[in-house]
Protein backbone atom coordinates (compact mmCIF):
# COMPACT_ATOMS: atom_id res chain seq x y z
CA UNK A 1 0.00 0.00 0.00
CA UNK A 2 2.69 2.82 0.86
CA UNK A 3 4.84 1.22 -2.34
CA UNK A 4 1.66 2.08 -4.47
CA UNK A 5 1.19 5.32 -2.63
CA UNK A 6 4.60 6.21 -3.40
CA UNK A 7 4.36 5.45 -6.90
CA UNK A 8 1.90 7.82 -7.43
CA UNK A 9 3.19 10.61 -5.29
CA UNK A 10 6.25 10.65 -7.83
CA UNK A 11 3.93 10.05 -11.18
CA UNK A 12 2.68 13.45 -9.66
CA UNK A 13 5.61 15.32 -9.52
CA UNK A 14 6.71 13.95 -13.02
CA UNK A 15 3.63 15.00 -14.75
CA UNK A 16 3.86 18.44 -12.99
CA UNK A 17 7.52 19.03 -14.02
CA UNK A 18 6.62 18.22 -17.89
CA UNK A 19 3.21 20.40 -17.68
CA UNK A 20 5.76 23.23 -16.30
CA UNK A 21 7.99 22.49 -19.14
CA UNK A 22 5.35 22.71 -21.64
CA UNK A 23 4.31 26.17 -20.49
CA UNK A 24 7.34 27.47 -21.00
CA UNK A 25 7.86 25.89 -24.18
CA UNK A 26 4.54 27.51 -25.53
CA UNK A 27 5.73 30.88 -23.77
CA UNK A 28 9.33 30.98 -25.43
CA UNK A 29 7.05 29.86 -28.35
CA UNK A 30 4.68 33.10 -28.03
CA UNK A 31 7.60 35.58 -27.32
CA UNK A 32 9.69 34.13 -30.58
CA UNK A 33 6.49 34.88 -32.89
CA UNK A 34 5.50 38.27 -31.42
CA UNK A 35 9.40 39.30 -31.82
CA UNK A 36 9.74 37.95 -35.43
CA UNK A 37 5.60 40.21 -36.19
CA UNK A 38 7.09 43.35 -34.41
CA UNK A 39 9.81 43.39 -37.11
CA UNK A 40 9.59 45.39 -40.15
CA UNK A 41 10.00 43.27 -43.38
CA UNK A 42 10.18 44.23 -47.56
CA UNK A 43 8.28 41.93 -49.70
CA UNK A 44 6.28 41.49 -53.30
CA UNK A 45 3.12 40.60 -53.13
CA UNK A 46 -0.32 40.34 -56.20
CA UNK A 47 -3.07 42.86 -56.18
CA UNK A 48 -6.50 42.78 -57.54
CA UNK A 49 -7.68 45.53 -59.35
CA UNK A 50 -11.02 46.93 -58.56
CA UNK A 51 -12.28 49.26 -60.87
CA UNK A 52 -15.11 51.78 -60.23
CA UNK A 53 -17.01 54.73 -61.50
CA UNK A 54 -16.62 53.09 -64.73
CA UNK A 55 -18.68 55.00 -67.22
CA UNK A 56 -22.37 53.44 -67.66
CA UNK A 57 -22.11 53.10 -71.40
CA UNK A 58 -18.83 51.59 -71.27
CA UNK A 59 -17.80 48.21 -70.47
CA UNK A 60 -14.44 47.02 -69.75
CA UNK A 61 -13.32 43.74 -71.34
CA UNK A 62 -11.83 40.80 -68.98
CA UNK A 63 -8.38 40.91 -68.68
CA UNK A 64 -6.40 38.09 -66.21
CA UNK A 65 -3.48 40.04 -66.57
CA UNK A 66 -4.86 43.63 -65.06
CA UNK A 67 -2.65 42.74 -61.85
CA UNK A 68 0.05 44.62 -59.65
CA UNK A 69 2.72 43.29 -58.20
CA UNK A 70 3.39 45.59 -55.08
CA UNK A 71 6.59 45.58 -53.09
CA UNK A 72 5.60 46.90 -49.15
CA UNK A 73 7.71 47.84 -46.29
CA UNK A 74 5.62 46.89 -43.22
CA UNK A 75 5.93 45.06 -39.69
CA UNK A 76 4.57 41.31 -39.57
CA UNK A 77 1.64 42.38 -37.93
CA UNK A 78 0.23 44.02 -41.03
CA UNK A 79 1.32 41.76 -43.01
CA UNK A 80 -0.84 39.06 -42.07
CA UNK A 81 -3.74 41.50 -43.12
CA UNK A 82 -2.61 40.85 -46.59
CA UNK A 83 -2.15 36.76 -46.31
CA UNK A 84 -5.44 36.29 -44.48
CA UNK A 85 -6.95 38.88 -47.15
CA UNK A 86 -6.94 38.78 -50.99
CA UNK A 87 -5.87 42.47 -51.51
CA UNK A 88 -7.07 45.03 -54.02
CA UNK A 89 -6.35 48.19 -55.31
CA UNK A 90 -8.98 50.74 -56.30
CA UNK A 91 -8.96 52.25 -59.84
CA UNK A 92 -11.06 55.89 -60.12
CA UNK A 93 -11.98 55.25 -63.55
CA UNK A 94 -13.33 58.96 -63.03
CA UNK A 95 -10.42 60.68 -62.58
CA UNK A 96 -7.27 58.06 -62.68
CA UNK A 97 -7.22 56.94 -66.51
CA UNK A 98 -7.25 58.48 -70.10
CA UNK A 99 -8.78 57.28 -73.08
CA UNK A 100 -6.40 56.20 -76.08
CA UNK A 101 -8.79 54.88 -78.93
CA UNK A 102 -10.21 51.87 -77.36
CA UNK A 103 -8.60 51.74 -74.57
CA UNK A 104 -8.37 53.70 -70.72
CA UNK A 105 -4.92 53.96 -69.61
CA UNK A 106 -3.54 54.10 -66.51
CA UNK A 107 -0.24 55.37 -65.12
CA UNK A 108 0.52 56.82 -62.07
CA UNK A 109 3.63 56.79 -59.89
CA UNK A 110 4.41 55.80 -56.70
CA UNK A 111 4.37 59.27 -55.04
CA UNK A 112 1.04 59.68 -56.50
CA UNK A 113 -0.36 56.38 -54.56
CA UNK A 114 1.36 56.83 -51.34
CA UNK A 115 -0.50 60.72 -51.56
CA UNK A 116 -3.41 59.02 -52.01
CA UNK A 117 -2.34 56.68 -48.95
CA UNK A 118 -4.60 53.16 -50.07
CA UNK A 119 -2.42 51.25 -47.51
CA UNK A 120 -2.76 51.32 -44.33
CA UNK A 121 -0.69 53.79 -41.93
CA UNK A 122 2.76 51.99 -40.84
CA UNK A 123 2.79 50.55 -44.45
CA UNK A 124 5.17 52.36 -47.13
CA UNK A 125 4.95 51.59 -50.50
CA UNK A 126 8.63 51.16 -52.22
CA UNK A 127 7.71 49.84 -55.76
CA UNK A 128 4.96 48.83 -58.13
CA UNK A 129 4.90 47.16 -61.20
CA UNK A 130 3.47 47.55 -64.12
CA UNK A 131 2.89 51.26 -63.49
CA UNK A 132 0.92 51.51 -66.22
CA UNK A 133 -1.75 49.47 -66.83
CA UNK A 134 -4.12 49.13 -70.16
CA UNK A 135 -7.94 48.29 -70.17
CA UNK A 136 -9.83 47.62 -73.54
CA UNK A 137 -13.62 48.29 -73.49
CA UNK A 138 -16.22 48.28 -75.58
CA UNK A 139 -19.25 50.32 -76.02
CA UNK A 140 -22.15 48.74 -74.58
CA UNK A 141 -25.01 47.42 -77.29
CA UNK A 142 -28.67 46.34 -76.54
CA UNK A 143 -29.82 43.94 -78.68
CA UNK A 144 -33.29 41.95 -78.61
CA UNK A 145 -32.83 38.27 -79.24
CA UNK A 146 -35.38 35.33 -79.81
CA UNK A 147 -35.45 32.46 -77.67
CA UNK A 148 -35.24 28.66 -79.85
CA UNK A 149 -36.62 25.87 -77.91
CA UNK A 150 -34.62 22.73 -78.01
CA UNK A 151 -37.35 19.30 -76.66
CA UNK A 152 -37.31 15.90 -76.69
CA UNK A 153 -40.62 15.28 -75.95
CA UNK A 154 -42.53 12.12 -76.06
CA UNK A 155 -46.12 11.76 -75.79
CA UNK A 156 -48.57 9.19 -74.95
CA UNK A 157 -50.10 7.15 -77.91
CA UNK A 158 -52.65 9.40 -79.35
CA UNK A 159 -51.57 12.42 -77.62
CA UNK A 160 -50.09 15.37 -79.27
CA UNK A 161 -49.27 19.19 -78.71
CA UNK A 162 -52.46 21.11 -80.08
CA UNK A 163 -50.81 24.12 -81.33
CA UNK A 164 -47.13 25.16 -81.38
CA UNK A 165 -44.62 25.77 -78.48
CA UNK A 166 -44.58 28.79 -76.79
CA UNK A 167 -42.48 30.70 -74.26
CA UNK A 168 -42.97 33.38 -71.98
CA UNK A 169 -40.72 35.57 -73.28
CA UNK A 170 -40.61 34.50 -76.43
CA UNK A 171 -37.18 37.02 -76.51
CA UNK A 172 -34.36 38.50 -74.25
CA UNK A 173 -32.33 41.81 -74.23
CA UNK A 174 -28.19 41.24 -74.15
CA UNK A 175 -26.23 44.42 -73.22
CA UNK A 176 -23.27 43.63 -73.60
CA UNK A 177 -19.66 44.57 -76.07
CA UNK A 178 -20.99 45.60 -79.60
CA UNK A 179 -18.59 43.21 -80.82
CA UNK A 180 -19.93 39.92 -79.28
CA UNK A 181 -23.13 41.09 -78.70
CA UNK A 182 -24.04 41.79 -82.78
CA UNK A 183 -22.81 38.30 -83.22
CA UNK A 184 -25.94 37.06 -81.52
CA UNK A 185 -28.90 35.58 -83.44
CA UNK A 186 -30.84 33.92 -80.89
CA UNK A 187 -30.54 32.08 -77.53
CA UNK A 188 -30.70 28.45 -76.55
CA UNK A 189 -32.93 26.62 -74.23
CA UNK A 190 -31.43 23.49 -71.88
CA UNK A 191 -32.84 20.17 -73.91
CA UNK A 192 -36.48 19.80 -72.51
CA UNK A 193 -36.99 16.06 -71.85
CA UNK A 194 -39.87 15.32 -71.04
CA UNK A 195 -41.83 11.13 -71.41
CA UNK A 196 -45.24 9.76 -71.94
CA UNK A 197 -46.70 13.30 -71.91
CA UNK A 198 -50.78 13.46 -72.14
CA UNK A 199 -51.58 16.67 -70.19
CA UNK A 200 -50.41 20.12 -70.66
CA UNK A 201 -46.96 21.19 -70.79
CA UNK A 202 -45.68 23.85 -68.47
CA UNK A 203 -42.09 24.25 -67.28
CA UNK A 204 -39.32 26.64 -66.13
CA UNK A 205 -35.89 26.06 -68.26
CA UNK A 206 -32.94 27.83 -67.87
CA UNK A 207 -31.20 28.97 -71.05
CA UNK A 208 -27.76 27.95 -71.88
CA UNK A 209 -25.68 31.43 -71.60
CA UNK A 210 -22.59 31.70 -73.10
CA UNK A 211 -19.23 30.43 -71.75
CA UNK A 212 -17.97 34.15 -71.63
CA UNK A 213 -20.70 35.68 -70.34
CA UNK A 214 -19.68 37.46 -67.50
CA UNK A 215 -19.13 41.02 -70.02
CA UNK A 216 -23.09 40.12 -70.95
CA UNK A 217 -26.13 41.34 -69.42
CA UNK A 218 -29.28 39.19 -69.51
CA UNK A 219 -32.86 40.25 -68.95
CA UNK A 220 -33.51 37.01 -67.74
CA UNK A 221 -31.70 33.86 -67.49
CA UNK A 222 -34.67 31.32 -67.77
CA UNK A 223 -38.33 31.11 -69.23
CA UNK A 224 -41.56 29.81 -68.92
CA UNK A 225 -42.18 26.94 -71.34
CA UNK A 226 -45.75 26.18 -72.17
CA UNK A 227 -47.78 23.31 -74.59
CA UNK A 228 -51.25 22.46 -74.77
CA UNK A 229 -51.73 18.63 -75.14
CA UNK A 230 -55.12 16.88 -76.12
CA UNK A 231 -56.28 13.56 -77.47
CA UNK A 232 -55.22 13.19 -81.57
CA UNK A 233 -57.18 11.10 -84.10
CA UNK A 234 -56.46 10.89 -87.52
CA UNK A 235 -59.16 12.03 -90.36
CA UNK A 236 -59.42 12.02 -94.26
CA UNK A 237 -60.89 14.06 -96.99
CA UNK A 238 -61.50 13.45 -100.44
CA UNK A 239 -60.06 16.70 -102.53
CA UNK A 240 -60.42 17.90 -105.91
CA UNK A 241 -57.20 18.88 -108.03
CA UNK A 242 -57.26 22.02 -109.47
CA UNK A 243 -54.19 22.10 -112.48
CA UNK A 244 -52.14 25.83 -112.37
CA UNK A 245 -50.28 27.13 -115.66
CA UNK A 246 -51.68 25.34 -118.25
CA UNK A 247 -50.74 27.18 -121.58
CA UNK A 248 -54.20 28.18 -123.22
CA UNK A 249 -53.10 26.14 -126.33
CA UNK A 250 -53.03 22.86 -124.63
CA UNK A 251 -55.83 20.82 -123.44
CA UNK A 252 -55.85 17.98 -120.93
CA UNK A 253 -57.01 15.16 -119.04
CA UNK A 254 -56.03 13.60 -115.77
CA UNK A 255 -57.22 11.46 -113.57
CA UNK A 256 -57.79 10.64 -110.61
CA UNK A 257 -59.98 14.16 -110.29
CA UNK A 258 -60.02 14.00 -106.83
CA UNK A 259 -57.31 13.18 -104.15
CA UNK A 260 -57.48 11.81 -100.45
CA UNK A 261 -55.66 14.02 -97.62
CA UNK A 262 -54.78 12.68 -94.65
CA UNK A 263 -53.80 14.89 -91.43
CA UNK A 264 -53.71 14.27 -87.73
CA UNK A 265 -56.04 16.63 -85.27
CA UNK A 266 -57.48 16.89 -82.26
CA UNK A 267 -60.66 15.48 -80.99
CA UNK A 268 -61.76 18.43 -80.05
CA UNK A 269 -61.06 20.22 -83.65
CA UNK A 270 -62.10 17.15 -85.02
CA UNK A 271 -65.98 17.61 -86.32
CA UNK A 272 -65.16 21.28 -87.21
CA UNK A 273 -62.29 19.93 -89.84
CA UNK A 274 -64.30 20.02 -93.48
CA UNK A 275 -63.28 19.67 -97.25
CA UNK A 276 -63.58 23.25 -97.91
CA UNK A 277 -60.18 23.75 -95.41
CA UNK A 278 -57.95 22.33 -97.96
CA UNK A 279 -56.39 22.35 -101.74
CA UNK A 280 -54.39 20.66 -104.01
CA UNK A 281 -53.06 21.75 -107.06
CA UNK A 282 -51.03 20.85 -109.78
CA UNK A 283 -48.44 23.27 -111.35
CA UNK A 284 -48.37 22.04 -114.70
CA UNK A 285 -44.61 24.18 -115.34
CA UNK A 286 -43.62 21.61 -112.99
CA UNK A 287 -44.62 18.51 -114.66
CA UNK A 288 -41.78 16.20 -115.75
CA UNK A 289 -40.14 16.01 -118.78
CA UNK A 290 -40.80 13.68 -121.58
CA UNK A 291 -43.59 12.26 -119.00
CA UNK A 292 -47.67 12.41 -118.42
CA UNK A 293 -47.07 13.16 -115.01
CA UNK A 294 -48.43 15.83 -112.48
CA UNK A 295 -47.69 16.16 -108.85
CA UNK A 296 -50.35 17.15 -106.83
CA UNK A 297 -49.12 20.14 -103.87
CA UNK A 298 -50.87 20.71 -100.76
CA UNK A 299 -51.72 24.51 -101.18
CA UNK A 300 -54.26 25.08 -98.27
CA UNK A 301 -54.45 23.64 -94.76
CA UNK A 302 -56.06 24.49 -91.44
CA UNK A 303 -54.04 25.50 -88.37
CA UNK A 304 -55.20 23.09 -86.43
CA UNK A 305 -54.30 19.97 -88.18
CA UNK A 306 -50.74 18.62 -88.79
CA UNK A 307 -48.95 15.60 -90.50
CA UNK A 308 -50.95 16.84 -93.68
CA UNK A 309 -50.17 14.05 -96.52
CA UNK A 310 -51.61 12.73 -99.42
CA UNK A 311 -52.34 9.19 -100.83
CA UNK A 312 -50.76 9.90 -104.07
CA UNK A 313 -47.25 11.51 -105.13
CA UNK A 314 -48.26 11.57 -108.89
CA UNK A 315 -51.26 12.31 -111.01
CA UNK A 316 -51.40 11.21 -114.95
CA UNK A 317 -52.40 13.18 -117.58
CA UNK A 318 -52.65 12.78 -121.45
CA UNK A 319 -52.67 15.88 -123.92
CA UNK A 320 -55.79 16.01 -125.69
CA UNK A 321 -54.69 18.82 -128.34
Amino acid sequence: MIKKLKSEVLTSIKNKRLNVFLLFLFSAFVILIFTKLSKSYTSTISFDIEKINVPQDKIILNDSSHQFKVTLKTHGFKWLNYYFTKPKLKIDFSNEVYKNQNTFVFTKSVSYLNEKKPFRNGVALLNINPDTLFFKYDTNLVKKIPVRIETDIAFSPGYDVKNNYSTIPDSIVVIGPHEIVQQMESIQTENIVLTDVRTDISETVKLKLPKASSDLKFSTKAIKFNANVGKFTEGTVAIPIQVTNLPQNISIKYFPKEVKVYYYTSLEDFNAIVPSDFKVKCDFNKSIDNQSVLIPEITKAPKNVKNVRLNLKRIEFIILK
